[in-house]
Formats: structure tokens, C-alpha cells, sequence
């Protein structure tokens, strides 16, 4: 699993290929510059930085010895790339974005090394934005202007705000949540299930029985409380595990994603549930402070039963 392409250490002129631009007011200190780049006025490259084919560096970008750039990246203007980011090929940094490398800076304290940063292969940084250290912005995601990013971003999400949430999905770019119309309400097998309610004066009661609402026998439940402003769970498939998701209070943005498309789905009632088959990867986002999350799993718990790389699961997909 390659972060940059191997073209990335295609060197000055490699080839025949056309040297790199450097303008005459850019600093340059490494050599390890791809074919066809263009590093623009008061850019300053540090020695060991290493910048890969076909990218814009643009006017007053700073790039750290440590730092690595693929090939056909766009950096704008006023961007810092420190030790230890990474930006896999065909990313987009917008401008004024800041990376950061210490997530308790001192002045004249050095850490003896940094926590890796990723933006992945296709995944765009709006103008402005933050990135907490070692985070991973996934492939094709798309981080709104002036997001501060506390949390990984899944693939193909769009996340935007204060502390950043997921907002839509690059796909489609709307939320189907539980009041869409039918046709939001799948996503291949995975689907929202209408829940039985009895309201009273006593109260509500809300019920599900194998069979009917429920797909298959429960043979474990878990639930998810007091997750942190800005927190994901989730981040990972079943092999054969099915799961049935109910917000018994509050909302969740659930994101399934099955290696080719990507589709969320807004959990807000306990009268609707959403039915989740094996090998689907799901990122759980957005969770309102008071969520009770209750999740009820075909199996008992079995840790090699989970896919938790996503690079793993692509890879099992595109094999099926």
C-alpha cells in the first residue's frame, strides 16, 4: 500500500520528462524534486523534504525536511507543511491551511519525533482549516473551509465546522436520514428498519421481535454513551457479524461504506432502527451529547472477526 506513487521518485529531468520550475525567488534545498513541479516565489524547501512529479507549490509555502509530497498535489499559498505530514497523490491543500506537529507546544521543548499526519490519495483541504497531529484525512474526503479537524476523517466524508463533524458524503452529497424518501432508506443490504411504537399516558414503548423487525437472533447487544464533542466510533467491518443500530436518545450520523460508494444515514428516534450486513465499514460521527446508541450484534465478540484497516477492506471488496 504505496502512500505517494512511485513516480514521486522521478527526479530532476528524469527521462526526458520536463524539469521541474523553480522559481528564481523560491528556496530550494533538496533535490528531491519530481519532474514537471512547479515551486513558486518565497516557497522555502528544506534538505530532505521530498516532492514528487507534476505539483504546484505556490507562493510563500513552507516545506519541512520531513515532509513528503506525491505527485499532481496542489499546495496554496501560505501553507507550512512540517515534519512528519504526508500528502499521498492527487491531494489538494487550499490556502492558509494549517498542519500542526505537537499537540502540547512549548517554546524551545523538541519532541524526538512527530506523530505521523496523512492526507490521503484525492482528498481535499479547504482555505483555513486546522489538522490536529496525527490524523488521517481519508482518501477523496473533503474538509470545508476553515474546519478544525480534531478526529480522522473517513473516506469520501465531507466534514466542515468547529470542532469538524461529517456533513454529507462526496457520492451524494446529501444526508439520508430516517425522514427520506424510501429510496435513501438502502444501501445495498444495509437498511432502515421502522420500529413498532405504543404511546399511552404511561409513556412510549418501542419493540422489535427476530423475524419481523429483527433480521436475525441477537446473540450479543452493546451500547455507546457520553461520546466526546467531535468523536468517531466505529472505523472498521464484520466478516460475518450483522449489527441493527438504535439511537434510544439523541442522533448519530452512521457512514456506510461498502469500498465503492459511500451513503449516511442520521439515527434520531427509537422508532427507526438501521440494519447493518457483514462487510460493510462504518464510521459513526456527529453524536449529540445525550446519545444512548444500542447496537445488537448476530454474534458474540471476536476481535479477529473485525476489518480495521480500511486499506484491508478495500482490498477484500475488490476481490469479491
Amino acid at each position: 500500500m504505496g502512500r505517494v506513487s512511485d513516480a514521486s521518485k522521478s527526479m530532476n529531468g528524469n527521462g526526458g520528462a520536463a524539469a521541474p520550475f523553480i522559481h528564481p525567488h523560491a528556496l530550494v534545498e533538496t533535490p528531491n524534486i519530481g519532474a514537471g513541479t512547479r515551486v513558486w516565489a518565497f516557497a522555502h524547501v528544506l534538505k530532505g523534504a521530498s516532492i514528487g512529479c507534476d505539483c504546484n507549490i505556490c507562493d510563500g509555502v513552507f516545506v519541512e525536511g520531513g515532509a513528503v509530497v506525491g505527485d499532481r498535489v496542489t499546495v496554496k499559498c501560505g501553507v507550512q507543511l512540517w515534519d512528519a505530514v504526508v500528502l499521498e497523490d492527487d491531494t489538494f491543500v487550499g490556502p492558509n491551511v494549517t498542519f500542526t506537529n505537537d499537540p502540547f507546544p512549548r517554546s524551545r521543548h523538541h519532541l524526538q519525533s512527530y506523530r505521523e499526519t496523512i492526507v490521503r490519495r484525492g482528498a481535499s483541504i479547504g482555505a483555513n482549516a486546522t489538522i490536529l497531529p496525527g490524523l488521517v484525512i481519508g482518501e477523496d474526503a473533503m474538509v470545508g473551509a476553515g474546519a478544525v479537524v480534531t478526529h480522522d476523517v473517513a473516506p469520501r466524508a465531507i466534514v466542515a465546522g468547529n470542532p469538524a463533524r461529517v456533513i454529507g458524503s462526496v457520492d451524494e452529497h446529501e444526508i439520508a436520514d430516517s425522514m427520506s424518501p424510501e429510496r435513501h432508506r438502502t444501501f445495498g443490504s444495509a437498511r432502515m428498519i421502522d420500529i413498532t411504537e405504543i404511546v399511552d399516558d404511561r409513556g412510549a414503548l418501542t419493540f422489535g421481535q427476530a423475524g419481523s423487525e429483527l433480521p436475525f437472533i441477537p446473540r450479543r447487544y452493546f451500547t455507546v454513551t457520553d461520546v466526546p464533542a467531535g468523536a468517531q466510533r466505529g472505523g472498521h467491518a464484520h466478516r460475518t457479524v450483522e449489527q441493527f443500530l438504535v439511537a434510544l436518545r439523541g442522533r448519530v450520523t452512521v457512514a456506510l461504506d461498502d469500498g465503492a460508494s459511500r451513503r449516511l444515514f442520521v439515527l434520531d428516534s427509537p422508532r427507526r432502527a438501521l440494519y447493518i450486513p457483514p462487510m460493510i465499514w462504518n464510521d459513526l460521527t456527529d453524536f449529540s451529547p445525550e446519545t444512548v446508541l444500542l447496537c445488537l450484534a448476530s454474534d458474540v465478540y471476536d476481535e479477529a472477526e473485525y476489518v480495521r484497516s480500511y486499506e484491508e477492506f478495500s482490498r477484500a471488496q475488490a476481490m469479491r
